[in-house]
């Protein structure tokens, strides 16, 4: 299953990014497209627009939103940051 997820990760890391960010910032909407998109794929590629960066920095950004869908940060490059959900609670690897 471990790998399942890692060559999983190595998909969306080369994928553009599903959910942007724009100038609204970390909206209610925007964390429950976040979530939906978990669901389906257990792992999310988000970009963080320059207008949102009004509120707060990339790594604060990414930590918030992290914090808020109950998800793993794994990485932030750039304006760019994945997240992936437990590994209990994806459908996408249950048996």
């Amino acid at each position: 299953m471990q790998k399942r997820f890692k060559t999983l990760i190595s998909e969306v890391r080369h994928a553009p990014a599903t959910i942007r960010i724009g100038k609204a910032g970390i909206t209610e909407g925007l964390i429950k497209e976040i979530k939906k998109n978990l669901e389906a794929m257990g792992v999310v590629k988000v970009k963080i627009l320059r207008s949102a960066l009004t509120h707060g920095d990339r790594f604060e950004l990414a930590r918030k939103v992290a914090e808020l869908t109950n998800t793993k940060l794994i990485e932030v490059r750039g304006r760019t940051f994945i997240i992936a959900s437990p590994f209990g609670k994806r459908k996408v690897f249950k048996e």
